[in-house]
């Protein structure tokens, strides 16, 4: 058996969401044993075609999907009092579009309210028109964004707090409540750029990585735990994102961490040789299938 923690996306955007889709595969996780279920947040869709991934990406329409999203930590919420066991993430929650206050405050009652199960990822965001309407100017992201997060690390530690900085200020107060486990929650960034990987080891925060080709998820684990020795952190979690398919049949042409169970199963093996705490499948299609698909994975 793999020794990475088997995990899926929930369906809170696009078509299939629904509250009863989204406890529905919650509950199917936990009953089958996977280790963590995951939301991601959209605030909305253009109707003009944009560059997909940030400036630089091919430019087209936006996914109808993103049309409706359900805000990730309220799911997650009401995934926690149906479930019981199982680990609550969120890849990513766009901070830059949230006061830090608000933002750290929300994260450290929901890690309360589910016992401690939230994995909190964050990340900067990437798309012009989120940024507008949520009134931040995207040059905000580096410097802001690091700026956010330790404003939000503040928050999460004994009171009283207080931060001064460029972009955000907390005077001297009393915010409560505070995580579960001193220091605050289990916290990842999605990370692409060397810049935003550096940036997360300096924080002393995990990785959110999407896998697109096995070289380049090596390098980006190694980068990451190269710069956590050099800012004298321990390296934190690291999680996969795999956007695609554990299918019924074998592909002959396949992305890593899809095909078939037997193909996935020799590429968690070579997870496991990069230490990876968590996988998780934002597959397309029907959410009922998508734990059915990989909970035979568990025994392999």
């Amino acid at each position: 058996m793999s020794g990475v923690q088997l995990g899926v996306g929930l369906p809170n955007g696009g078509e299939h969401a629904t509250p009863e889709t989204i406890v529905q595969v919650a509950e199917e996780a936990e009953r089958a044993g996977l280790g963590s279920v995951w939301t991601y947040e959209r605030l909305l869709r253009p109707t003009a075609p944009i560059a997909m991934g940030g400036e630089g990406g091919p430019v087209m329409d936006a996914p109808e999907g993103f049309a409706i999203s359900y805000d990730p930590l309220e799911v997650l919420g009401h995934v926690a009092a149906r479930t019981e066991r199982i680990k609550l993430g969120t890849s990513v929650v766009d901070a830059l579009f949230h006061n830090p206050v608000v933002l750290a405050r929300r994260i450290a009652t929901l890690d309360r309210l589910s016992g401690g199960r939230l994995l909190a990822g964050v990340g900067q965001g990437w798309m012009s028109q989120e940024f507008e309407a949520a009134g931040v100017p995207m040059t905000r992201r580096g410097a802001g964004f690091e700026e956010h997060l330790r404003a939000m690390q503040v928050v999460w530690g004994p009171d009283p707090v207080s931060f001064e900085g460029r972009f955000y200020r907390i005077p001297e107060c009393e915010i409560g409540p505070k995580p579960v486990r001193e220091g605050g929650p289990v916290l990842l960034v999605g990370a692409v750029a060397p810049a935003a990987i550096e940036r997360a080891a300096r924080l002393g925060a995990g990785v959110s990585l999407v896998i697109f080709d096995w070289d380049a998820l090596a390098g980006m684990i190694e980068a990451y735990r190269q710069a956590a020795r050099a800012a004298g952190r321990p390296a934190g979690p690291v999680v996969v994102q795999v956007n695609g398919m554990v299918s019924a049949k074998p592909l002959d042409e396949r992305a890593p961490l899809t095909g078939s169970a037997e193909q996935v199963a020799g590429d968690l093996d070579r997870l496991d040789q990069l230490d990876v705490d968590h996988v998780f499948w934002a597959m397309p299609g029907s959410p009922a299938e998508s734990v059915q698909a990989i909970a035979p994975l568990l025994t392999r």
